[in-house]
């Protein structure tokens, strides 16, 4: 999936409902989730961040994270995810 678009509302559709929005002239975008409560959390993604996959990828986990932590869930799981990454593409940098 190379869509930023459809990446972000992939990662969070099936929790939140998903509204992105072009906010700014310079290509942010708004990210809204929301639920049947209501906004769950609003985010500003730069157009720099939306058209890099590792940027990106690390906008998502940081939400998922910041998510995690505000509805008292163990972020453990997340951050182990996160750091096992990190240390994949820390190993493919060097190797190559």
């Amino acid at each position: 999936m190379n869509n930023p678009f459809e990446q972000i509302s992939a990662a969070f559709a099936d929790e939140y409902r998903v509204n992105l929005s072009i906010e700014r002239l310079d290509g942010s975008i708004m990210l809204t989730l929301s639920n049947d409560t209501g906004i769950v959390a609003k985010r500003l993604i730069s157009k720099a961040q939306r058209n890099d996959p590792v940027r990106l990828r690390r906008v998502i986990d940081s939400i998922r994270l910041g998510l995690a932590i505000e509805l008292g869930e163990n972020p453990m799981p997340l951050l182990a995810a996160m750091t096992g990454e990190a240390r994949r593409f820390a190993t493919v940098g060097v190797a190559n």
